[in-house]
């Protein structure tokens, strides 16, 4: 190391516990008078510093007793500071113009450190993460944490699974919808055991389909599946809903309730999500985010977009070859998840296919009777071929979610024997189901326009100022305008227009209590002028003569 660095110029190695230790021995060595040049070069050679600096170490020893290097004063990064922080959105140099702003009407411009020194602070004080979180807030923060691996675990001990909103619009009955998957998969081998599609938000339905799919190793879900150890999800209602838990809780399958807003917690699936959109759906017709020139984006007709069964089918062959040729990095030995699903020695847990059969069905618990209309349900007829001759049974229903166009009927007695299943007896045709929902839409879309034009009316819109002035309104009503617009609302206004005595209320039933009349009070006779009163020894008749 050159000996042109001075004292001010120590490397950050040198300081702390380094320096202090060495200064100390030097400090002890001096005292006893056994100090030498050879102890002071070992201590520089060793520290990395030069010789005059350890001999300056020492004269500071010497003079003020500090054996370690003085630590400046500096700023430092106070609540209120950060809080201004999260306002300004990490903003620095806006922070530093308002305590500056705020200092010079108080009077003291010179309390404010400089703007160098603010943001030396900041960086010091402050980690990358939480600057980045300042800015973008917690999922830029997120970016910069360290997170560690689960340990190792064998197959069906953990599957995730999660709702996936496809950013692909398909063709469905002349219209065009963005689908949403519901997928399982096994955390050891990275296999999708389940998968479920609906062209809308799913529901508990939708989760209930894809563990159906992924517990049952028979044909056309297996050859993987079983009962899982647990299964792990992220507080979503369908997850959580009675119907999973009571079907899982059936084979002592607990569900782990993730905290909200925290991917990492089951990242295998959040990898699959991603995955399949870097893999497949940015090849397809109709997806939502590809880069498109500037003011050039045009959706694509429904007409070249991909239909739904078409869709579905796509997304089961990419499961299908992601599960047998695709060779994830998590995975050990370059491997597919079909091989390290086949090289795990563990014993699968199957269920029989009659206990899987209504899996997904959910029961109201009510016994009804089987009448001649067939069993009644929300309102409904529902009819079977099997009925004919078991009128008068009584029997339970059980039902898909969700879904009305069919039912299954159990028996109450013998264990609750599946007697079939029973169809809507007066469903729609197709034709009439496209007519109802164009009617629909329109009715839709004609509610849309009124509410707009209802804002535009409430909302009072003023002009762009470039002064401190009161803006004028972008409209000016006219005397005449104001008057019909306010004679329109009063026409409408039933309300107003109701004439109350026009019809007189009828008399009442004779058979109404009705409130007794009050009595009238009778008059009292007035006394004549020349007639005594009551009490003022008045004891003669009227008209006779005084008693002498």
């Amino acid at each position: 190391m050159s000996d042109r660095i001075s004292a001010g110029e120590d490397m950050p190695w040198c300081r702390g516990a380094g320096r202090e230790d060495a200064v100390a021995r030097l400090v002890a060595l001096d005292f006893r008078g056994e100090l030498a040049t050879e102890h002071a070069r070992a201590v520089a050679q060793a520290l990395g510093v030069s010789l005059r600096t350890v001999w300056n170490w020492l004269a500071v020893a010497r003079r003020e007793g500090r054996l370690s290097a003085r630590t400046p004063s500096r700023v430092g990064v106070t609540l209120d500071l950060r809080a201004r922080l999260a306002v300004w959105g990490g903003n620095v140099a806006a922070v530093h113009r308002e305590l500056a702003a705020e200092a010079a009407a108080s009077g003291e411009p010179g309390s404010v450190p400089s703007l160098r020194t603010l943001q030396r602070a900041v960086r010091q004080d402050l980690s990358v993460g939480e600057r980045a979180g300042l800015k973008g807030g917690e999922a830029a923060r997120r970016r910069y944490d360290v997170y560690g691996k689960r340990p190792p675990t064998h197959r069906n001990a953990c599957w995730e699974g999660d709702h996936k909103r496809i950013p692909v619009r398909v063709g469905l009955d002349g219209a065009a919808v963005c689908p949403w998957v519901t997928w399982f998969i096994d955390v050891a081998s990275k296999v999708i055991v389940g998968v479920a599609v609906t062209p809308h938000q799913p529901a508990r339905d939708a989760v209930l389909a894809a563990l159906r799919a992924g517990i049952s190793r028979m044909e056309p879900y297996g050859p993987f599946g079983g009962l899982p150890g647990r299964v792990r999800v992220d507080r979503g209602k369908d997850f959580l809903s009675k119907a999973v838990s009571r079907a899982l809780g059936a084979f002592a399958v607990p569900v782990d309730d993730l905290p909200a807003y925290k991917p990492y917690r089951k990242g295998t699936i959040e990898a699959l999500n991603g995955a399949v959109e870097e893999m497949l759906l940015v090849s397809l017709p109709g997806y939502t985010r590809r880069a498109r020139p500037a003011e050039a984006y045009r959706p694509d007709p429904v007409e070249d977009l991909l239909p739904y069964a078409d869709f579905v089918k796509v997304l089961l062959d990419w499961v299908a070859w992601w599960n047998t040729e695709h060779r994830p990095r998590g995975l050990t030995g370059d491997r597919t998840p079909a091989q390290a699903w086949d090289a795990d020695p563990t014993l699968i847990e199957d269920v029989p296919e009659e206990r899987l059969a209504f899996f997904a069905l959910e029961d109201d618990g009510r016994i009804r009777k089987i009448t001649t209309n067939g069993v009644s349900w929300r309102r409904r007829a529902y009819i079977a071929h099997w009925m004919a001759g078991h009128v008068g049974t009584k029997v339970r229903l059980r039902y898909l979610p969700h879904f009305d166009g069919r039912i299954e009927v159990f028996s109450t007695e013998g264990g609750g024997r599946h007697l079939g299943s029973a169809y809507l007896a007066e469903a729609a045709t197709s034709a009439q189901r496209r007519a109802l929902s164009r009617v629909r839409e329109s009715r839709a879309r004609a509610l849309k326009a009124d509410l707009k034009a209802a804002e535009k009316l409430r909302r009072t819109r003023y002009t762009a100022t470039t002064t401190a002035a009161a803006p004028d309104r972008r409209r000016t009503e006219t005397a005449s305008e104001a008057e019909a617009e306010i004679f329109r609302a009063q026409a409408v206004d039933l309300a107003a227009r109701a004439l109350p005595d026009l019809i007189p209320p009828r008399e009442p039933p004779a058979g109404w209590a009705r409130p007794r009349p009050v009595p009238a009070a009778r008059p009292q006779p007035e006394a004549a002028p020349d007639t005594p009163a009551a009490g003022d020894g008045a004891d003669t008749e009227p008209g006779s003569g005084s008693k002498e």
